[in-house]
């Protein structure tokens, strides 16, 4: 009996079968336990968000370049929970695609995940900008973060749609490339260092995130509309100075745009771009044992 134990990371091959296998085991989870893992992703991510929210509150000092990347580190920790607790993410279940390329699951079933993740990801995301807007967390700093995540709304809310969509086709890029690497990982801290590079570096670059998004720019609709008096006159703002923060605006103008351009980002130019690399000959012919397919069924051979 083989008692070899091994801490090396897998090799992009193998990582490849693995991320089939996820993706299958994804596709075929029951709808109520579907939903709720997404709805605790939307949860994750806007955790992030408010870190990145309140971490940025009152950088003017700083020069733009050094706030964005603090930002970015902040908001690694919404994809940290999501990989590392366990929940849905929708644009990092754009890679399930590989399962399908396989002839693993079926079409239906690959936009069962999507649909199904996406909605609870609003769920979550959108409960969690209310409940923050009713604890008054926006008041802080005398009202700081409040007005950068005004800031944080108007700006996303103003992208053209061409602008909006191809930000949000490197962000999902990025994004799902750390979840890729993480099926590499061996252990919680290989998975942590993996998500960090990539997640901080599209927060720094100004990228679109959908579900992100879902929590950024509904907290700046609820401060722009119910925000107190006084918050208002502390940061010597008024309502009618955010335009083009509306909830059309929202919906049409950034969340479509960026969905589409996450599911470009993420399903091809991550995942049928390695699906086509290591896993097209295995669809081609399920009798042929490739090079690739040996090292995925090495690596993934219990020890």
């Amino acid at each position: 009996m083989n008692t070899e134990v091994s801490f090396d990371a897998l090799l992009p091959p193998a990582m490849a079968g693995k991320a089939t296998e996820i993706g299958v085991r994804k596709a075929r989870l029951d709808i109520v336990s579907m939903f709720a893992l997404a709805v605790l992703a939307g949860a994750f991510i806007a955790m992030g968000a408010i870190f990145a929210t309140t971490v940025s509150a009152g950088g003017a000092a700083l020069p733009y370049g050094v706030v964005r990347l603090l930002a970015g580190l902040a908001f690694t920790l919404g994809l940290i929970m999501v990989v590392v607790a366990g929940s849905e993410l929708f644009t990092g279940n754009n890679l399930i695609v590989m399962a399908f390329a396989s002839g693993r699951i079926t079409l239906l079933a690959l936009l069962r995940n999507w649909i199904i993740v996406y909605l609870g990801n609003f769920v979550g995301a959108l409960l969690t900008a209310y409940l923050m807007f009713l604890s008054g967390q926006y008041t802080f700093g005398n009202g700081a973060v409040g007005l950068t995540a005004l800031n944080i709304g108007e700006a996303k809310t103003s992208l053209e749609f061409t602008q909006a969509m191809v930000l949000g086709i490197f962000c999902n890029a990025l994004v799902c490339i750390a979840v890729w690497m993480c099926f590499s990982a061996r252990s919680t801290v290989d998975k942590i260092l993996a998500i960090i590079p990539p997640i901080a570096a599209f927060v720094a670059a100004g990228f679109e995130h959908s579900v992100a998004n879902m929590y950024f720019i509904p907290i700046a609709l609820f401060i722009k509309a119910g925000g107190t008096p006084a918050f208002f006159t502390a940061i010597q703002k008024s309502p009618s100075d955010f335009p083009n923060l509306t909830w059309g605006n929202f919906l049409a103008a950034n969340l479509l745009p960026v969905t589409l351009g996450n599911i470009i980002g993420g399903a091809v130019m991550v995942g049928l771009v390695y699906w086509f690399i290591y896993l097209r000959q295995a669809r081609r012919s399920s009798t042929e044992t490739t090079p690739e397919m040996k090292q995925t069924e090495t690596a993934l051979k219990p020890r």
